[in-house]
């Protein structure tokens, strides 16, 4: 991991009622709250972070639960429309059940580029794929009561993005972010790094007539690719600059450094750094266990705290 792109380090979407979020992704899914803190920008909304037992990067996944009032997105173009998480073989009939007996909205057991998989939809009906990928991953996964090593998701496995024309998506991506055009099946592209073994694939889906999606509950509202630490993090701001592409500067998002862009295919894309990780203001242990507020909203406790649903 030097200069490079080290696959996704996030993915950041919206979802109506927190509790009902939090069920979801801790019981159903299995996943450890790694972080429950607020939006930097609407200090009385959760941000919750989901991943491992680290918050290892390649593994958050993180949520805005703006309420139900929030109106349901659209998956169209312009938008990252699926989110792969790669999961052990022989596991998928684990999931199809836990799914079934949870009434999740599932579909068969189905096959790309010669893995299968598993599609899903969470309660705001953002779209997954459990995929049981080519060679196995051997992430260490979380564990729960419900769900054992041997079924556990192990991280992320890919992204789609959806998009009317790919072309200049594409170049951003082998361009900027070294990836490679390795398969093709109709109108889906697979780009995968080589700087990681897991976390490293996006796929591109182009469907020229289709309209715009809206980007809304249910939505995946940006994707975070990852970089070993801030000082490579201000390289690719250069790089980024230099092709002309507008960005911001670096923001502090306590966990990470960040960088936001929109690539020209209308998604917004974060480069966000490994360093500091999420062991900064609780320990490995503790992790998701308090709400964690940035120093700038801790005067103000009390009075968040008394307005953030109740979880328990």
């Amino acid at each position: 991991m030097e200069n490079t792109i080290n696959g996704i380090h996030h993915i950041t979407a919206i979802a109506g009622d927190a509790k009902r979020n939090y069920d979801f992704y801790t019981r159903i899914l299995g996943l450890r709250m790694v972080k429950k803190t607020v939006n930097f920008d609407d200090p009385n909304t959760y941000h919750f972070y989901y991943g491992d037992e680290n918050g290892t990067p390649g593994t958050i996944l993180t949520f805005f639960p703006w309420g139900d009032q929030i109106p349901a997105g659209r998956r169209g173009t312009r938008q990252v429309t699926e989110i792969g998480y790669s999961v052990p073989e022989g596991s998928l009939g684990f999931w199809e059940k836990r799914l079934h007996d949870n009434k999740v909205t599932y579909n068969k057991v189905a096959e790309k580029f010669g893995e299968q998989y598993l599609t899903f939809l969470d309660p705001d009906g953002l779209k997954f794929e459990l995929t049981v990928p080519k060679k196995a991953d051997d992430r260490k996964p979380w564990e729960t009561d419900e769900v054992k090593a041997e079924h556990a998701t192990r991280g992320f496995h890919h992204i789609t993005i959806t998009s009317n024309k790919i072309e200049e998506t594409a170049k951003i991506l082998t361009d900027i972010f070294g990836y490679k055009l390795v398969e093709q099946h109709v109108n889906r592209f697979r780009f995968i790094t080589d700087a990681v073994e897991q976390a490293s694939i996006v796929d591109l889906v182009e469907v020229p007539g289709e309209r715009a999606g809206h980007v809304a509950g249910g939505s995946v509202h940006h994707v975070a690719f990852r970089v070993a630490n801030d000082d490579i993090l201000m390289e690719f701001r250069k790089k980024i600059v230099e092709a002309g592409h507008q960005i911001t500067d670096k923001i502090d998002r306590n966990y990470f450094y960040s960088l936001y862009f929109r690539e020209p295919g209308g998604v917004l894309f974060e480069i966000a750094s490994d360093n500091p990780g999420f062991a900064t203001d609780e320990t490995v242990a503790e992790l998701g266990s308090g709400l964690m507020l940035p120093p700038q909203y801790e005067p103000r406790r009390a009075q968040i705290e008394k307005v953030l649903p109740v979880l328990k």
